[in-house]
């Protein structure tokens, strides 16, 4: 059985970050334990912002949220910002 999830979009950005913020808060308060990256194929650090604020709603709602498929160039952001371990991926590559 698989967890409720949702997906990201294909951009991620400080243009939709807002947006994105809250559709995800939403997701995981109707019960999403997993986020879904594969389609995400535009983003900035605006994205490793929204990802950590989606998994501290998660933990306030005494759960966690499983990233997938995060882009390997979104976690080389990461790396470079020194936020990486701060970002619970299922799988890293």
């Amino acid at each position: 059985m698989s967890s409720p999830s949702f997906d990201t979009g294909a951009t991620l950005t400080h243009v939709n970050a807002k947006a994105a913020l809250a559709a995800g808060v939403a997701q995981i308060a109707a019960g999403a334990t997993c986020v879904n990256c594969a389609p995400l194929t535009q983003f900035d650090s605006s994205a490793l912002a929204v990802l950590m604020a989606w998994q501290r709603a998660a933990r306030k709602r005494g759960s966690t949220l499983e990233i997938l498929a995060l882009p390997p160039a979104l976690l080389s952001l990461a790396r470079a910002y020194g936020v990486d371990e701060l970002i619970t991926t299922a799988v890293q590559p």
